[in-house]
This record gives structure tokens, C-alpha cells and sequence, in this order.
């Protein structure tokens, strides 16, 4: 299997309030041709939100249990500002904060914000990996 991930789903209750929510955030929609399912280009990832009801059932998988799903995404960033500047764009535009960006255990700055649809989303700076020029974490060996 490649070391690759194509596309990230996360399911929605609403989906015209989640995609005006990545919208605001500055994600443009892509591949509007697909009516069912908005997608947002991520770098070499894609992006998508797509009906709970029916995620679920795509995988196979019927219960939605309440509280934390297991899994979070993080979006790095170059410095403790940005962290906190997109903390507060976040909420602005319909995020929850979850907890506020303080000195993270492991050496780093980070929060955490809820997606309208309750998704967490790490915002983080670690200075202790490089970014690449287009965002990328550039892990070492």
C-alpha cells in the first residue's frame, strides 16, 4: 500500500451550513459537478463533507455515538500567531472553541476547535518539524 491518504469525509448533518463554513474559512468548493458531496482541494489531499446518514451507511456502520469519535485532524502552522488568528477566524465563522491555544505538553502551541459539525480540528505550531513550501509536514527520517 502507498503512504498516501486521497481523500478526508467527515459526515454532516447540514450540508449547506457545512459547506458555507469551509467556504468562510477559505476553502473554495471544487468538483461542484458532484451534486451528493463538497469537495475542497487540500494540497495534494482532498477534502469532502458528505450526509452522515449516508456515510454512515456507505461503510456500513448505522450508530453515531455521542462524544469523541476517536480521531482528530490538525492543521499546522508556522507560528504561534497563525495559531491564534485561525482559532479566533474559526470561531468567528460558526467553530466552537474547544480549548483555547496554550504551551502544549510536548513543546509545541496548540487548540482545538469544533467543526459546526462537531468534528475536532487541531490548530498547531511544532517547532520542532519543518513545513514545505505548499504547507507539508516535512517529517524527519
Amino acid at each position: 500500500m502507498d503512504q498516501r491518504i486521497s481523500i478526508v469525509t467527515l459526515g454532516t448533518n447540514d450540508m449547506d451550513r457545512a459547506v458555507a463554513f469551509w467556504e468562510a474559512m477559505g476553502w473554495p468548493r471544487r468538483a461542484k459537478a458532484f451534486t451528493a458531496i463538497a469537495m475542497f482541494q487540500c494540497g495534494p489531499v482532498a477534502f469532502a463533507i458528505y450526509p452522515f446518514d449516508k456515510l454512515a451507511d456507505d461503510c456500513g456502520m448505522t450508530d453515531r455515538g455521542p462524544g469523541f469519535g476517536g480521531f482528530t485532524i490538525a492543521h499546522n502552522l508556522p507560528s504561534k500567531a497563525a495559531v491564534d488568528a485561525l482559532l479566533e477566524t474559526a470561531v468567528a465563522n460558526g467553530a466552537t472553541l474547544q480549548k483555547p491555544a496554550h504551551e502544549a505538553f510536548w513543546g509545541g502551541y496548540s487548540g482545538y476547535f469544533l467543526d459546526p459539525d462537531g468534528h475536532p480540528w487541531e490548530v498547531a505550531y511544532n517547532p520542532f518539524v519543518a513545513m514545505g513550501p505548499n504547507g507539508e509536514m516535512l517529517l524527519p527520517d
